[in-house]
């Protein structure tokens, strides 16, 4: 164990979740597949051999991730961004719905499909660090900081929001905590929230999901009359809480992945609670949390603004994901499609989650090395003062 995490840089503690998640995720997603395995007529061996392959790619991914000096992701953001708003635009307008929403696009020759939504959040965080980093000498001015920044932030946001309102709100959300560390001015922060709500807001009211969005707002708010289809997946997952007691019935012995849609991936949660009970559902909300902890000790440490930046926003992002699929699964929020990092079954979200830890991770990396340099570098001096003793000389002091 110790050869491997030798040769695993950064912080031990954030690799340490990453491996305990991810094969909690195997566990998890191995129960909750049963039905789907049983609809489409394949072994759930099948849906397990395919989650373990994405979850080894992410590590890989990962891995390489965290070798790459953060610095290079600043230039990659601006290229990512270049790609991000165009594909944004194409799956809305020229890919096929399903669900009611356009949020895939299918990569040609290897017939995978990815949501376009993962990448744009990867995209505008990186990028928006790499925004904030360079205007910080004159990050008060309005047209040459302030615009081109809320520019892009709005862009994304509103375009993801049309298919996709749940993710448009958590990454909104980390955009304004970027905004707040990056010093921007409370009056404009003030500025960019207003102007958020409203478009947010008008694409709610008269968005082309205006009805999905609407009927979930209510069905959460209890408002109208009792719909049992609307209501339907919150209830079976609540059951699947309610039943899990304290330790929960066991690995593999829940009853409501039988009957929840989407048990392995929206809901895999609920499941892990009624498996593995209030513990283990407390255990997998620490984990997250500590997670979190380390990525604001990384901030903290961090002595550049891009690497503080990208360790804070991609850290509150994968942190607000898990909290919003948790919250709706014990039935704190509305129904959304929001996956729990690195545990619900996915295809290239797992790849994209992955890359965003690595890039933590190489924070966290650059950090231990200017440690080691300096503590190199004490030890030279100290051993220049102590030659000097050796031969009589008296060191100046400092």
């Amino acid at each position: 164990m110790e050869k491997v995490f030798s040769k695993l840089k950064g912080d031990k503690w954030i690799w340490i979740i990453v491996i305990l998640l991810s094969v909690w995720s195997l566990l998890a997603v191995y129960s909750s597949t049963g039905t789907l395995a049983y609809k489409e007529g394949r072994g759930t061996e099948t849906y397990l051999i395919k989650h373990f392959t994405l979850i080894f790619a992410g590590l890989i991914l990962m891995y390489f991730s965290h070798l790459l000096d953060y610095r290079y992701y600043a230039g990659i953001s601006k290229i990512l961004m270049i790609i991000t708003i165009p594909l944004l635009l194409y799956t809305l307008l020229f890919t096929d719905s399903v669900n009611e929403a356009n949020r895939w696009v299918t990569i040609p020759v290897i017939n995978q499909t990815f949501q376009t939504s993962d990448m744009a959040k990867l995209a505008l965080i990186t990028f928006l660090a790499r925004m904030l980093t360079r205007k910080q000498e004159n990050i008060k001015d309005v047209k040459n900081a302030f615009l081109p920044i809320m520019g892009s932030v709005c862009i994304v946001i509103i375009l993801i929001a049309i298919a996709n309102m749940s993710t448009a709100i958590m990454l909104f959300a980390v955009s304004i905590l970027l905004l707040i560390i990056g010093r921007i001015s409370i009056k404009q922060i003030s500025y960019v929230s207003v102007v958020g709500v409203v478009l947010l807001t008008l694409v709610v009211l008269c968005g082309p999901r205006r009805q999905t969005y609407l009927s979930r707002i209510e069905t959460f708010m209890g408002k109208g009359e009792p719909n049992p289809d609307k209501e339907f997946q919150a209830t079976q997952a609540k059951i699947a809480v309610a039943t899990g007691g304290l330790f929960g019935k066991g690995p593999g012995n829940s009853t409501q992945r039988n009957v929840l849609p989407h048990p392995y991936s929206d809901f895999i949660f609920a499941i892990i609670i009624e498996e593995y009970g209030a513990v283990g559902g407390g255990i997998l909300v620490i984990l997250y949390l500590v997670f979190m902890y380390r990525c604001i000790k990384i901030v903290t440490q961090s002595p550049k603004a891009f690497g503080a930046l990208l360790a804070a926003g991609l850290g509150f992002s994968l942190t607000i994901q898990a909290f919003g699929n948790m919250a709706v699964a014990v039935g704190l929020g509305p129904v959304t499609g929001v996956p729990l990092p690195l545990v619900s079954m996915g295809g290239t979200s797992i790849l994209f989650t992955s890359v965003a830890f690595g890039i933590i991770l190489s924070v966290s990396r650059n950090i231990e090395e200017l440690k080691l340099k300096g503590s190199g570098q004490h030890l030279k001096d100290d051993k220049k003062v102590n030659e000097k003793v050796i031969v009589g000389e008296i060191p100046a002091m400092a």
